[in-house]
């Protein structure tokens, strides 16, 4: 379908409640949504492109149709989607990695020496299976635990094939394992361990607590102090497991608190777990930047996702956002759990700091995982979503004017990678044939200057920018655009406008239209940086020139010796004393015989006398 028939067919749904089904050419479905009125909600999709972020748009173009299902009520919706997101794992759906279904632990009980794994669902293979928990990362956490406690191994010998085969490896040494790898242990104390690990996944954790007590302060009385000193803290990290286990399986948490974070590259779904008011565990994962761009409805899918496959749930689940729906979710949630399920959105107080906190978790987990060169890659992608441009500009080159009248008029033009100087790529230029100062008239120059060098295939110029940004208004665009165009070269040019504070508050087009920046910081610092280097790189070069004249030189006033043959002359002879004393041949060898005279007439005029 073209994108008329598909805009079209969506003003002609229903203003009901439903489910849609975006499909590509090849019928697979990129996404699902829900609808309170399907007809509002699909027509947007296909309204002004503009208003979407790119991902909206990457999403619309590959939308060769679209199904609907009409339901009875939003909560129906609510259910269907999440129903139909989990059946397709749609591409442009925000999906958290365990949404398939929930892990379980299994244990090879049936080998000699049994390991533990992960299963994605239990299976008729002589296996015991605990779960579902409620995340992968969390399960191994458990198991890790498990394993350090009861001093099992982790390492990927199989026994008893591997016993007395090589030394024990680090671990034991550290002291995590008990060395299972040597002759002398025997099966039974392997098979020990591993059924106080299936009693405290069972939750008898008091068993084994009371068994180990009591080797403890048997150890104690026959004055084997460090052995007890060990079955103490062997106790003491069973106990610290069972909290966390029970944390992560879901089954006794009295409140749960979701965080939310979306970064420039990255986006992070957090979950603390909370037992009798103490944090007990945390979960989280990280996305990639949503196709929603409403945070709470962002916030309402991870939520719906996360719990609607769990086996247990906590009563109070805290939320960072406020959303619609929220009603229908809290239903959803208690009809799976069995039990009533709150969905809060706190305003103030103690449970809000609670959310705060979930939130600046979630904020740090995507600092560390997102390099510098994401966060400046996403942050160009975002600058040219907002300028309306094709492609991200990752090279921007910016140029500003510095003069005093119409004496040492220069220009700069610094180049910036994803927001990052290229100093390497620094152009300074001297203005040429101005017979007062005009900023319009400079501007042209050095725009012509650049891209003409550009055209001759000067490796210095050669790099064609994404963008050009000009220090100035819609002026200084429009003398940039005439000669891009009289060169034939097409880059987007936009002025950079300052508020009355000397800060850059806008971008603008050469027919005055005003981009406004201030609403997202990032793109706000990252253009301000750009026309503060440039002006700086200005405003040096202009400095440099100005104190250069008024130290002078005694080279300075020489017919026929400009600034090229003065740094020559510097070069050869290091300093003007050489070269008043060097002869008409040394220094026509580096200025030509003509020059060559000027210059001892300058330098020793009683001499050429």
């Amino acid at each position: 379908m073209t994108f008329e028939e598909l805009r079209d067919k969506a003003h002609a749904l229903p203003l009901k409640p439903g489910v849609y089904i975006m499909q590509n050419a090849r019928s697979e479905v990129i996404y699902v949504g829900k609808a309170k009125a399907l007809k509002n909600r699909v027509s947007q999709y296909f309204q002004d492109q503009d208003r979407h972020n790119a991902k909206t748009r990457m999403m619309v173009s590959q939308i060769d149709h679209f199904d609907v299902i009409v339901v009875s009520s939003e909560f129906e919706a609510l259910v269907l989607e999440c129903s139909l997101i989990k059946r397709h794992m749609p591409r442009y759906n925000i999906l958290l990695k365990d949404s398939k279904g929930f892990p379980f632990i299994r244990l090879s009980v049936q080998e000699e020496y049994p390991r533990f794994s992960l299963a994605a669902k239990e299976a008729r293979d002589g296996a015991r299976y605990f779960g579902p928990y409620g995340s992968r990362s969390a399960s191994h956490d458990v198991i890790d635990a498990l394993r350090t406690a009861l001093k099992l191994p982790s390492c990927a010998r199989k026994f008893p094939r591997d016993i007395g085969k090589e030394r024990p490896c680090l671990n034991y040494h550290m002291g995590v394992c008990d060395g299972y790898c040597r002759p002398q242990m025997d099966q039974s104390q392997y098979q020990a361990a591993i059924g106080q690990a299936i009693r405290l996944l069972e939750g008898r954790l008091d068993e084994v607590v009371g068994e180990l007590t009591a080797q403890m302060e048997a150890a104690a009385e026959e004055l084997q102090f460090e052995k007890a000193a060990q079955l103490r803290d062997r106790i003491r990290d069973l106990q610290v497991l069972s909290t966390k286990q029970k944390a992560v399986a879901g089954a006794f948490a009295d409140t749960d608190v979701v965080g939310y974070h979306r970064g420039e590259a990255k986006s992070c779904f957090v979950v603390l777990h909370y037992l009798r008011g103490e944090l007990a565990a945390k979960d989280w994962e990280l996305l990639s930047v949503p196709l929603e761009e409403d945070e709470g409805e962002t916030a309402a899918a991870l939520t719906a996702q996360y719990y609607t496959a769990r086996g247990h749930l906590p009563r109070q689940i805290l939320l960072p956002l406020e959303f619609e729906g929220r009603e229908d979710l809290a239903r959803l949630l208690a009809e799976n759990a069995g039990h009533k399920v709150e969905l809060l959105v706190p305003q103030r107080g103690e449970k809000a700091e609670l959310t705060r906190m979930a939130c600046e978790n979630a904020r740090e987990e995507v600092l560390r995982a997102t390099t510098a060169e994401e966060r400046r890659s996403k942050l160009t992608e975002a600058l040219g979503n907002l300028l309306g441009l094709e492609d991200p500009p990752h090279r921007i080159e910016a140029f500003d004017i510095s003069n005093t009248g119409s004496a040492d008029i220069v220009a700069s033009m610094t180049v910036h990678i994803d927001g990052k100087p290229l100093k390497r790529d620094y152009r300074l230029f001297i203005l040429k044939d101005m017979a007062h100062a005009d900023d319009y008239a400079s501007m042209k120059q050095v725009v012509e200057r650049r891209f003409r060098r550009y055209l001759d295939g000067d490796e210095k110029f050669f790099a064609l920018p994404d963008l050009l940004l000009m220090d100035g208004g819609a002026g200084q665009v429009a003398v940039a655009e005439e000669a891009l165009a009289e060169l034939g070269v097409r880059v987007p040019v936009f002025g950079m406008v300052k508020d009355d504070r000397h800060r850059t508050r806008a971008l603008v087009a050469g027919d005055g239209r005003e981009i406004g920046i201030q609403q997202n910081q990032a793109i706000f610092a990252m253009v301000g940086r750009i026309q503060e280097e440039t002006h700086r790189a200005a405003i040096e070069f202009h400095r440099k020139r100005q104190q250069g004249h008024m130290k002078g030189s005694a080279l300075d006033g020489i017919p026929g010796v400009g600034p090229k043959k003065k740094a020559a002359l510097l070069k050869a002879f290091k300093s003007v004393k050489a070269i008043r004393a060097a002869s008409a041949e040394e220094l026509a060898a580096v200025v030509g015989q003509k020059t060559a005279e000027a210059v001892i007439a300058h330098l020793n005029p009683k001499a050429e006398e």
